[in-house]
């Protein structure tokens, strides 16, 4: 099985609009893959779906339930190995739980992560080129 890093922008994306091209992303890699997080990364996620602008699209009940899942079918990755190579320095925590979490990609919609592709032999690719491998 793969293992994977999905960023915030893709998980959120999931998260409201599960037919969605992140929507099915997410779908397929929990299938496939082991999907990986970091204290760091789901604090995030966490953060970001809290935010009262998603009211609207997805309850708050819906996204805790969206959470927990996801919290229970992954694979929590301790940072042991810092990284400071992004040019965003916000994305390295992505970095940081592939490299240590030993990931085969991260799947991002993010452009500063994507223009590092490959990165230590980890690919970083957007959620349609992820679609793509498997279709």
């Amino acid at each position: 099985m793969d293992r994977l890093v999905i960023d915030t922008n893709v998980l959120v994306s999931a998260a409201m609009l599960a037919s969605s091209v992140p929507g099915r992303v997410v779908d397929r890699a929990l299938d496939r893959s082991i999907l990986l997080f970091s204290e760091s990364t789901m604090d995030e996620l966490k953060e970001v779906l809290s935010r009262s602008k998603f009211d609207g699209y997805i309850s708050r009940r819906e996204r805790a339930v969206f959470l927990a899942q996801l919290e229970s079918i992954s694979e929590p990755i301790p940072t042991i190995q810092l990284v400071r190579e992004c040019g965003d320095p916000k994305d390295d925590k992505f970095l940081e739980v592939a490299l240590n979490g030993r990931a085969d990609a991260i799947i991002t919609g993010d452009a500063d992560l994507l223009r590092m592709n490959p990165w230590r032999e980890v690919g970083i690719i957007s959620p349609t080129e992820y679609l793509e491998k498997f279709i």
